[in-house]
């Protein structure tokens, strides 16, 4: 079971760069073994030179596609009392639908209205990462997203739009290759005034 964490510390510097940490336990050997049975239950021979190390290498894969990595939440104070929107456009997503475990890739459009403090833009890229890497639908990792960001910058609001394309949707079932699916979650001023959710939501719409 993996979780999202703060490690708290008392030192001031340190309640603003907040270590955020994917917890899971992982059994890298047990992982390979069911990958051995899988494949073996398919009707694949593990002992053919071509597959013998496919069990090791698709447990690693997925281990990796499910594992995200630390990072310091560094956020700073809101000197000039910015009260306009910030945005990050096409932050890569990577993920795995729970459903099939088959992935989903796409983008990621953040963004939020600061209020005391305001957080590294590259801490919004590391900020998707995070959530991405785990089996989940899209609609929880749209919501986890800006749950995180809301609770720990505590903005005036929050925006995020999510857009993928699912690989269960296009190798299987429907097979309708190029359909993308778009969630979004809004908190704030980004859902309650109207003027700042449709200017939000033009920014994500817009090309460079």
């Amino acid at each position: 079971m993996s979780a999202v964490t703060a490690a708290p510390d008392a030192d001031t510097a340190s309640r603003w760069r907040p270590r955020v940490t994917h917890l899971q336990r992982v059994d890298p050997l047990a992982a390979e073994r069911a990958a051995a049975d899988l494949l073996t239950a398919l009707g694949m021979d593990l002992t053919d030179d071509n597959l013998v190390e496919t069990p090791r290498r698709m447990a690693h894969a997925l281990i990796e596609m499910t594992s995200g990595a630390d990072f310091e939440l560094t956020t700073f104070p809101n000197d000039d009392d910015y009260d306009e929107l910030v945005l990050v456009r096409d932050i890569r997503v990577q993920s795995l639908c729970e459903h099939h475990m088959l992935p989903f890739v796409g983008v990621a459009h953040v963004g939020y209205i600061p209020g005391e403090r305001i957080v590294g833009l590259s801490k919004l890229a590391r900020m998707v990462e995070l959530h991405a890497r785990r089996p989940q639908t899209q609609e929880r990792l749209t919501k986890r997203i800006a749950d995180h960001l809301r609770t720990e910058l505590d903005p005036r609001g929050v925006g995020v739009v999510v857009e993928a394309e699912h690989t269960c949707m296009g190798l299987r079932g429907a097979r309708t290759p190029g359909a993308r699916t778009s969630t979004s979650a809004l908190f704030g001023h980004l859902r309650d005034d109207s003027r700042t959710r449709a200017e939000f939501l033009a920014l994500t719409r817009s090309t460079p």
